[in-house]
């Protein structure tokens, strides 16, 4: 039994004041939320850090959640998306390059388990 699937996303070779910039993340968790129908629940929550000026968000989705952390000193951000229903897969390499400047994304795909139900079906 899958429980859901989450997307572990790496992005590399970013331009440093892209990910220093709230609008440009914004911008990427709007098209990720409206692209795949999701479900905001309450506000997304944002910090942007003292220097070098990483920004976290988190929205708490009624599917699951979507994070972002920056690193703008090393040029890099990660985001991760987990849903707990069927999603199709979506254009985060496209879509961190053109908003990130992203020279390099890596997306990794884990179908979440029902643990219990799998070791009692091998019985």
């Amino acid at each position: 039994m899958t429980l859901g699937t989450e997307w572990l996303i790496d992005a590399s070779g970013c331009d440093a004041a892209a990910l220093a910039d709230l609008d440009r993340l914004r911008a990427v968790f709007d098209r990720v939320i409206r692209d795949l129908d999701l479900n905001v629940l309450g506000e997304i929550a944002w910090h942007r850090f003292d220097h070098p000026g990483g920004v976290s968000g988190l929205a708490l989705l009624s599917e699951s959640h979507l994070t972002c952390h920056t690193y703008p000193e090393f040029r890099a951000a990660t985001f991760n998306l987990y849903c707990c229903r069927n999603r199709d897969s979506w254009s985060w390499e496209t879509t961190l390059k053109e908003l990130l400047g992203a020279t390099e994304v890596n997306v990794r795909v884990f179908e979440r388990m029902n643990t219990r139900a799998t070791a009692g079906a091998a019985k």
